[in-house]
């Protein structure tokens, strides 16, 4: 499906813990452009349908959440996550438990609901361009992206980023417990019948486990002046 705009598009795809979601800030944050996560529309429908009682193995039900989300995000100081505001409500650190995580893995495994999120994330596509994080922006979303990067990182190295990041939050967790669910979305997330997690056959293959953030954004920024020459 042809979605090209004219305007650019930089896409960030891959696991939790890849780093993307930080990448994608500071990219926007660089070019001065605009930012999608992705990820968090579908957490972002896991809790309001959590909140308004849905039962979430209800597809149909679920679906209908999705189409009426009242979302917004806010970008925020360098470095620190965008601001996301549900019904009004800053529930920034709310949708980024492991609780919502696993809720939102649930939910983006049902055609329905990615049907109702597919335009919504293509209308954040706008002027001077749009860097999208997620998990099937390539593939699916902006399959004409002039740019799409995929980023991995091993296992291990996911879930130590991702228990330092709940130790900075004041939240108690084992380094075995992450792992062990990291590899369980990796598997229900590679090996879903609606857009798995795959990278596009035009991206770039990004391993990130021995960079540090400023060294992976130098990559990023160097593979999208690339595109341009």
């Amino acid at each position: 499906m042809k979605v090209s705009s004219g305007i650019p598009v930089i896409t960030l795809d891959g696991p939790s813990g890849s780093g993307k979601g930080t990448i994608a800030q500071l990219t926007a944050q660089a070019l001065g452009w605009n930012i999608l996560d992705s990820g968090a529309l579908y957490r972002l429908t896991a809790l309001s349908a959590e909140r308004q009682g849905v039962d979430l193995a209800d597809e149909n039900a679920v679906a209908k959440v999705a189409e009426t989300l009242d979302v917004r995000f806010e970008a925020r100081t360098p470095g620190q996550p965008v601001s996301v505001i549900l019904m009004g409500d800053d529930v920034t650190l709310e949708i980024r438990t492991e609780t919502c995580g696993a809720m939102a893995s649930r939910v983006a495994a049902y055609p329905l609901v990615r049907a109702a999120l597919l335009q919504r994330q293509r209308d954040f596509q706008s002027a001077p361009g749009l860097v999208a994080d997620g998990r099937d922006m390539g593939t699916v979303v902006f399959p004409d992206a002039p740019c799409k990067i995929f980023m991995t990182a091993s296992a291990e190295v996911r879930a130590r980023r991702r228990y330092d990041q709940l130790k900075q939050q004041g939240e108690s967790v084992k380094i075995s417990h992450l792992l062990n669910e990291i590899k369980e979305r990796d598997e229900r997330d590679m090996n879903r019948s609606n857009a798995p997690l795959r990278p596009a056959d035009d991206a770039v293959v990004l391993d990130t486990s021995d960079f540090s953030v400023d060294e992976v954004l130098e990559k990023v920024l160097q593979i999208w002046s690339s595109r341009q020459s």
